[in-house]
């Protein structure tokens, strides 16, 4: 009865921690998250979704940024501090596979805080859309490459 009990409890106990793995890779999940942290203001809780070696392509800046600090940098806190009321929000339907995901999404918010300090604060409301191409690996983002319309993103804050 012991040795049942035992086996039991370690085949539940190996169970429960495949099951937590398996959430973990989940990219639905990964990016889930990762959006609830953004859309908290985090860019510290955000960037850790981002591997170590993460790459992070905006298609409008044209230089990708390699590397989990840089992409936290030069790209989470420059958007959550220059839109700190910022709402990221997935419009569509993801295209999920097991090692990545892409979907339609849509950015929003008010720009009440200097992009840098070249590009003061407009105090203008943006609103765009964009399609992102994800992929995770071991439950981090590898790489995650953002593809919008930056002339209509700049026109709405008059640029």
């Amino acid at each position: 009865m012991q040795q049942t009990v035992r086996t039991f409890s370690f085949m539940t106990l190996m169970a429960l921690v495949g099951a937590a793995h398996a959430a973990q890779e989940d990219p639905q999940k990964v990016i889930k998250a990762y959006m609830a942290a953004w859309n908290a203001h985090d860019a510290e809780k955000a960037s850790k979704y981002l591997a170590q070696d993460a790459v992070y392509y905006d298609v409008t800046v044209g230089t990708p940024q390699k590397g989990r600090v840089a992409a936290r940098d030069n790209v989470i806190k420059v958007f959550v501090g220059a839109v700190p009321n910022l709402k990221w929000e997935m419009i569509s339907k993801p295209l999920v596979s097991k090692d990545g995901i892409a979907f339609q999404w849509r950015f929003s918010g008010t720009n009440t805080g200097a992009w840098s300090a070249e590009t003061p604060a407009t105090g203008k409301p943006l609103s765009f859309e964009g399609v992102s191409f994800v992929r995770i690996h071991n439950g981090k983002i590898t790489y995650q490459g953002d593809y919008y319309d930056a002339l209509g993103f700049n026109k709405q804050l008059g640029w």
